[in-house]
């Protein structure tokens, strides 16, 4: 969308003057009433003329100063008044529009967009891309596709038009459209990150997870520093399912940032979903001793440890995330405590279900299991 703060005051007046001609000496002084009558209407015509410019002229500027303090109706009418006096309508229409816009006034402020792209035979883009992004924000997105590529035709290298375009396109559900609108921001701009990441989503739509995977890389040889990028590229592989691609990718990441405990996390998630527990539960541990108040790490290591058996490293873990406060450790407690009690060892369920209950004290479920155990003893 175009600049909304920026008020066009597109005034086309040519200068007027009210200067007489030099005459004649040799005139005789005697004119006819009726001469002197012809002059005095020429003078007052010419006076009313310029009144009338500068009239136009001073209301845009008073429109434009309302404008900018926020008093959208007074300028509004002021606008209108100008355009009345013989101000340029395309920019009071554009300035009305804009102010429609200010006041959430969405479909008045269409109208009026639509004024000014009229009165300039098509030709003033700033209308048409706020035009545009006004159908977005009424969810008239067919129409607001129609706006930007008439726009774009006026400035073709508009990046944030290309962008809009292909965000427009997506609420169509048109996910060609939309790659092909942000394929075109991309040529323009391939320093934009923001851009390759935008790129690689659609066509991530299209599955089309080779391509998304080149921008990235793309992306990342032109911009070493972005080490997100490889961060991306492993949730990219991720979500195609290829594992040890995604598992190479955090690890490429970590080989930079060593101690990105959120790239550890995402590593030891993607090695748990391939079936290396044991691996992860390494990459977990190394989590905890980093930042022992990461207690979803802390979480995730002792129900890793509890189905794999390790019982000690899962109640260590368990009891690291109890420290913190973190409520879900009570479920790995009581998960112990049952498996104990249906062993027959209810001194370890109890042992279990007091080392939660110290932690959360007014946690009546413990309360409970408690009471209920010591009956079985």
């Amino acid at each position: 969308m175009g600049n909304l703060d920026k008020i066009l005051n597109k005034m086309f007046l040519r200068g007027v003057t009210n200067k007489a001609p030099v005459k004649n000496n040799a005139l005789t002084a005697h004119r006819s009433s009726l001469t002197a009558h012809r002059s005095l209407l020429i003078a007052i015509s010419l006076v009313a003329f310029v009144f009338a410019a500068q009239s136009s002229y001073d209301l845009m500027e008073r429109a434009n100063a309302l404008y900018r303090d926020g008093k959208f109706k007074q300028a509004i009418m002021l606008y209108r008044k100008a355009e009345s006096r013989g101000a340029d309508p395309v920019a009071t229409s554009f300035n009305i529009a804009n102010s429609y816009y200010q006041s959430g006034m969405y479909p008045e402020a269409a109208a009026s967009y639509r004024k000014a792209v009229d009165f300039s035979n098509g030709a003033f883009s700033p209308a048409l891309f706020n035009m545009a992004s006004v159908y977005f924000r009424l969810r008239q997105y067919p129409e607001c596709v129609a706006a930007y590529h008439r726009a774009l035709k006026l400035e073709p290298e508009n990046v944030s038009g290309w962008l809009y375009l292909g965000e427009a396109y997506s609420k169509t559900g048109d996910a060609v459209g939309a790659l092909r609108a942000i394929e075109k921001a991309y040529q323009f701009d391939k320093d934009d990150i923001s851009i390759v990441y935008q790129l690689s989503e659609a066509n991530i739509a299209l599955n089309d997870f080779d391509r998304a995977v080149s921008v990235i890389r793309e992306g990342y040889a032109a911009h070493p520093d972005e080490v997100d990028f490889l961060v991306y590229l492993g949730d990219v592989y991720r979500l195609n399912k290829k594992y040890e691609e995604s598992a190479g990718a955090y690890r490429e990441a970590l080989g930079v940032r060593p101690d990105e405990v959120a790239t550890m996390y995402k590593l030891a998630d993607v090695l748990a979903e391939d079936n290396k527990p044991f691996v992860a539960m390494d990459v977990l541990n190394s989590i905890v001793n980093i930042k022992p108040d990461f207690t979803d790490a802390a979480i995730f290591l002792g129900n890793l440890a509890y189905d794999a058996k390790f019982y000690d490293r899962a109640e260590s873990a368990y009891e690291l995330a109890a420290k913190q406060g973190n409520t879900e450790s009570v479920f790995g407690f009581k998960n112990m405590a049952y498996d104990a009690h249906a062993e027959k060892r209810d001194d370890e369920a109890l042992r279990l279900l007091r080392i939660a209950q110290k932690y959360f004290p007014d946690d009546v479920t413990i309360q409970a299991d408690i009471l209920e155990f010591e009956k079985d003893e």
